[in-house]
């Protein structure tokens, strides 16, 4: 492909709306282009690089034994209400209806449409197991979409979802699809860490993410410094120690005046200690009913883990009037004692004595404060996020460190959530009918694509992987006046192809200059370039955009060269 026929824009000046260097990259070297918020065109070179990543896709769930199938984008929103979530993913979802007064949605996702189809078409152990996955696009009504391709309204996703007979065949499943997965994204020349997931909305037990660690991720995740534990901050437990003991331990509660002394800071400040003596104590309103959620005043209440040990619906913080009649006090001053709502303890108050915490009168605090002799805890448990510093739950001597990353792929056990809402039953051996048991497995298409690009650029520009790159080689005449450096040009590129080597070959009329720096933008694998100086020796230069090492290669042995290099690149991915 010659470069002056393809729909190459180049910038040269980064565009305001990009925030991350791949979003920023993306755009510079004319991948894609921006209609609407978290709505983008693919243009060719984007489009190439998409189907690659798409392909590797393809070949590892196929090599799983995941059959392919196309499930509709514009769904009956019954099929949601059936299983509770047309309005617990209210917030994402975008509604229509059609002439007939129909409810429509835009599926974000496929879970009940897949499990439609399993009731349909599996009635017997004998079917199972199977799984299927669709490469599909997906709309999702972002609140702030940012970053590009990583949080877009519409976007490209792989969803594959296995049906079995029972939870050891189920663990196959996922072992299989967990496997395929650290083989797509190396593929895809990406570097990758698994962690441990929440399964939010999707529902089910065990749960994986796959990220790609980055600076720019929106993501937080931690790991053991002397394990291998790793979980995302959602999810993230930690080994801490239990509540400590403080001045004033052995005594009895005192109430002290706090006029204006809101806050962990402020009351830390005017007692002269520090946050962690402190109970801090939200109200929450869970499934309607007002409670109230303590921690350390050093940490925060992670909504995810106290909806999970409530097994609660609807978790949010209440309003300054809630809090108001809960507590008799205004928002600042509320603590654990004498309340008479339910009473939910972080485990890392458990024990903790000489605290202070608001008296739940205006302008008061009290202290002395031991949380087990002067409260009524209904229960303690993990309910906060995990930090830096932790210790590791796992084991005895490691640490959390922080990192961010960018969730590309994950992994979920569903259970029997959707099999037994929607009626995907089989009948087993002795004939008696049992719900299948689901895993989902899903890939966001066009976020890895961008987190291939986040991960892999420098000051210039693109590196891409040889696997998923646009092109793998750009051949670059230095002067297309010159009719010996085209001709050359034209026998590398006509060779190069027939050995089945992907070329771009820029052959513009253009400065040198503005040449190499589109080509180290665009960050093809190899380039070959051709030029008087260079002939005159009778060789050409092969560069490895990676490296950077140049190589100077006979013109006669160009092709026979830039086929090995790409072998060997391709080879380092397989």
């Amino acid at each position: 492909m010659r470069w002056s026929k393809q729909l190459i824009p180049t910038l040269r000046e980064v565009p305001q709306e990009a925030e991350i260097a791949s979003h920023q990259l993306m755009l510079r070297a004319g991948l894609i282009r921006r209609l609407g918020a978290g709505l983008y065109t693919f243009l060719p070179m984007g489009l190439r690089a998409l189907r690659k990543v798409e392909r590797i896709i393809r070949e590892e769930m196929d090599r799983a034994g995941a059959l392919e199938v196309l499930m509709p984008a514009l769904q009956p929103a019954e099929i949601w209400e059936r299983t509770g979530r047309l309005d617990a993913m209210a917030d994402v979802m975008f509604r229509i209806s059609d002439r007939q007064s129909r409810a429509l949605v835009l599926g974000p996702t496929h879970e009940e449409i897949i499990t439609d189809l399993a009731a349909r078409e599996i009635a017997s152990y004998r079917d199972l197991p199977r799984n299927f996955y669709q490469i599909q696009t997906k709309f999702r009504d972002e609140i702030r979409p940012r970053f590009g391709l990583m949080r877009a309204k519409e976007f490209i996703m792989k969803d594959a979802y296995s049906f079995d007979a029972d939870w050891d065949a189920t663990q196959r499943s996922y072992d299989a699809m967990y496997e395929a997965y650290a083989r797509i994204f190396q593929r895809c020349g990406l570097r990758t860490k698994i962690v441990e997931a929440d399964t939010g909305a999707m529902g089910g037990s065990s749960s994986h993410e796959f990220m790609v660690l980055a600076d720019s991720g929106e993501d937080g995740i931690v790991e053991c410094d002397g394990c291998s534990y790793a979980a995302n901050l959602e999810r993230a437990e930690s080994r801490t120690n239990s509540g400590g003991v403080f001045e004033g331990a052995d005594k009895s509660i005192d109430e002290v005046r706090t006029p204006e002394t809101r806050t962990i800071e402020e009351v830390a400040k005017f007692f002269k200690s520090e946050p962690g003596r402190q109970i801090k104590t939200l109200i929450y309103v869970v499934d309607g009913k007002p409670v109230a959620v303590l921690c350390p005043g050093d940490r925060e209440i992670n909504e995810i883990k106290l909806a999970r040990t409530l097994n609660a619906g609807a978790v949010e913080l209440a309003d300054d009037a809630t809090i108001e009649e809960a507590t008799g006090a205004p928002v600042g001053f509320a603590g654990p004692v004498g309340l008479g709502i339910p009473v939910y303890a972080d485990i890392k108050l458990k024990g903790i004595r000489g605290a202070i915490t608001g008296a739940n009168k205006e302008d008061a605090h009290i202290v002395n404060v031991d949380l087990d002799r002067d409260a009524k805890v209904k229960e303690y448990a993990d309910l906060t996020f995990a930090k830096a510093g932790d210790g590791c739950p796992r084991c005895e001597g490691g640490h959390l460190v922080e990192q961010r990353g960018v969730e590309v792929g994950h992994v979920f056990k569903l259970g029997t959530k959707y099999s037994e809402a929607l009626g995907a039953r089989y009948l087993d051996a002795d004939g008696k009918e049992k719900p299948v048991i689901m895993g989902c497995y899903g890939i966001g298409v066009t976020r890895t694509l961008q987190a291939v690009i986040e991960q892999s650029h420098d000051k210039d520009g693109i590196v891409w992987p040889m696997s998923v790159a646009p092109y793998e080689v750009e051949v670059l005449a230095i002067s297309a006046q010159d009719p010996e450096t085209m001709r050359v040009c034209d026998e590398i590129v006509t060779e190069a192809e027939s050995a089945g080597i992907e070329v771009l070959f820029d052959d513009r009329d253009d400065r040198p200059g503005v040449k190499f720096k589109d080509a180290d933008l665009v960050g093809l694998p190899l380039r070959l370039s051709v030029g008087e100086r260079s002939l005159a020796k009778g060789v050409v230069e092969i560069k490895c955009r990676e490296t950077g090492e140049v190589e100077e290669v006979p013109v006669a042995n160009a092709s026979a060269v830039l086929l090995q290099r790409v072998t060997d690149l391709k080879s380092r991915l397989s």
